[in-house]
């Protein structure tokens, strides 16, 4: 039975209950049955499309078809499409040449004219050793003097920042478990090394990027525009929460064991941000003091539920209107000119006066419907949802968000959970650096080996 007959069936059942001459309570107990049973039915048919849950979960996934306007695009690069090619370098490193054997030749008489050339690009995996001498000097009284090592160098053997970086970008970056970073150093590189050097560099590294989580702290507050989203992860066994805030220069994470305002107040962005912040509606965000923008793929997702679940036409209407709006601004630059920015929010209000017709407050319903709900937020919060109609630095989305926190999943696909809210406070300054290196054009290698070096990258200078 499809979700639509299901609804049909509660219905009809809910106005047979209306008829029926029956005590308060048993009408009372069996509306509340219904409740339940149209929960549970709303809750079978939630996917990707239609609420907040990520794609992997959606049962059965179909990925979808790549084309190109309304076409299938065929497997391979597209017309147009610039490839990635090996080009010969002027200067290789080792040059073979290879002499033609003359006993295979035609009788006759043969002169040199030069060579055909072929590189092959390869890899050596290898490690060095470098060994610094400090020169000692005695003089007529015995007392030597020793030269002064390079700072950093203080043992007969050790590891250098190279390794160290490789490290942390394999554990931290790679998301590979420990046991594995140690089988690649040990196969690969042929360098002995334990689980227990490669966590102290993880942990030497979050401590080394103290300065940067305060920098990151003092840019957020100054930025004009923040995204800000939450997600559960696991530590112990225990569910506790990962809170972001970034935009599209810098990221910031936090691990905490609440998810409300307590939280993001321990994280020390927000009560002193002014600007604006997107986000999906949750309650606590709304308890400070900035300028507030709501998520419009929260939205599409909610109204493509209504559509489903309780045959809602406006919110197909209301869809399409929300697409037409963004396609204005991105075609108009990042806004829309004032005049039109009217006419698009009388459209906004006049469909949303006439799905107070088609799904209006019923008092005698103790929970509303999702669909009703839905309606009363688009309605009370329209400065809130339209704000990227004006405002150039405002996204449609909180995608920026969303996607900061996407790596976070992966690691708890990989490794389960975090062993110890160390550990995941770890992770998180970690991840924050790569994260906003890469957002200024740094990859994650080279900011590891500019934080085992004692450099800050440009971009906080």
């Amino acid at each position: 039975m499809t979700k639509l007959k299901l609804n049909h069936v509660i219905d009809k059942a809910r106005q047979s209950l209306e008829e029926e001459e029956a005590s308060p309570i048993f009408k009372k107990s069996m509306s509340d049955l219904f409740d339940v049973v149209t929960f549970l039915t709303n809750r079978l048919g939630l996917n990707s499309g239609n609420s907040s849950k990520p794609p992997s979960q959606d049962p059965n996934r179909k990925r979808p078809v790549k084309t190109a306007r309304g076409r299938k695009r065929k497997p391979g690069g597209q017309k147009g499409h610039k490839g990635n090619f090996l080009k010969p370098v002027k200067k290789p490193t080792e040059i073979e040449e290879i002499q033609i054997d003359r006993r295979t030749l035609p009788r006759g008489e043969y002169s040199h004219v030069g060579f055909e050339a072929r590189q092959v690009f390869d890899i050596e995996i290898s490690f060095s050793v470098k060994e610094y001498r400090s020169e000692i000097l005695e003089n007529e009284k015995g007392v030597q003097y020793v030269a002064d090592f390079p700072d950093g160098v203080t043992e007969p053997a050790q590891y250098g920042s190279t390794v160290k970086a490789h490290s942390v970008y394999m554990s931290q970056f790679q998301l590979i478990p420990l046991a594995r970073v140690e089988d690649h150093f040990h196969d690969q590189l042929g360098l002995p090394l334990s689980k227990g050097s490669i966590s102290n560099w993880n942990v030497l590294a979050y401590q080394k990027l103290q300065s940067f989580e305060e920098w990151a702290r003092r840019s957020l507050i100054a930025s004009l525009c923040n995204n800000a989203d939450e997600t559960g992860i696991n530590v112990g066994g225990k569910r506790v929460w990962l809170h972001s805030v970034s935009n599209e220069k810098v990221t910031l994470f936090h691990p905490d064991e609440k998810r409300g305002q307590a939280a993001m107040d321990r994280m020390g962005v927000l009560p002193s941000f002014r600007g604006v912040l997107m986000h999906d509606h949750w309650k606590p965000y709304f308890g400070y003091e900035c300028i507030h923008a709501l998520c419009n793929a929260h939205h599409l997702r909610e109204l493509e539920a209504a559509v489903e679940f309780d045959s809602q036409k406006w919110a197909n209407k209301m869809q399409d209107l929300l697409i037409t709006m963004r396609d204005a601004v991105e075609k108009g630059g990042g806004t829309v000119s004032k005049s039109r920015a009217i006419k698009f929010r009388k459209a906004y209000r006049k469909l949303l006066r006439r799905a107070e017709i088609e799904c209006p407050h019923n008092p005698l319903q103790r929970a509303q419907t999702k669909s009703r709900n839905l309606l009363v937020r688009l309605r009370d919060f329209e400065t809130e949802t339209l704000r990227f109609l004006v405002e150039a630095n405002v996204p449609f989305t909180n995608n920026r968000g969303e996607n900061d926190i996407r790596m976070t999943k992966v690691q708890q696909k990989i490794s389960g959970c975090f062993r110890s809210m160390d550990g995941a406070k770890v992770f998180c300054r970690v991840r924050s650096y790569l994260s906003t290196c890469r957002k200024n054009g740094i990859g994650p290698s080279e900011a590891l080996r500019l934080l085992f070096d004692g450099k800050s990258p440009s971009f906080m200078k």
